[in-house]
């Protein structure tokens, strides 16, 4: 059925749920399991006065250790699951564009993420990455809620 499943992770409680299911399926499937987790530019992460106060190399060093951190934790769980597991850092891409990008570079054919389900203005203000995933991917989404 699937043999190389994406899974995106932000760190989240909920992103977590999605790592938990994502590495089931695979587990049930005998599909390898890539996880990725994505850091927005700097220059949409600390606009104005922000950038002035959050220097840019700050920013680059506090999303690094960030980013291992959830790796790490989903490397763990890929352990615990017994599913082989790699991981990857995009750096400097809004997530949808993180998640498809890695996706079609390493043949993924199925992409396992969490939705935070906003709705209304919150939806609006925030947007949706997994609405943006899900309208260009080229390849099934599967989304946990």
């Amino acid at each position: 059925m699937y043999r190389h499943i994406l899974i995106a992770t932000d760190g989240s409680e909920l992103a977590h749920k999605a790592v938990t299911h994502g590495l089931a399926l695979a587990k049930a499937v005998g599909a390898k399991v890539t996880v990725v987790t994505v850091t927005e530019p700097w220059a949409a992460a600390a606009p104005g006065e922000v950038a002035i106060a959050f220097p840019v190399e700050d920013y680059e060093a506090a999303v690094s250790a960030e980013a291992r951190r959830v790796l790490a934790a989903a490397e763990s769980a890929a352990e615990r699951h017994g599913v082989a597991c790699d991981s990857i850092h995009v750096k400097d891409r809004f997530p949808a564009e993180g998640i498809l990008e890695t996706a079609g570079k390493k043949g993924c054919d199925l992409i396992v993420m969490a939705s935070h389900g906003r709705r209304g203005l919150a939806k609006l203000l925030l947007g949706s990455q997994a609405v943006e995933v899900l309208t260009r991917s080229k390849v099934p989404v599967l989304i946990c809620r």
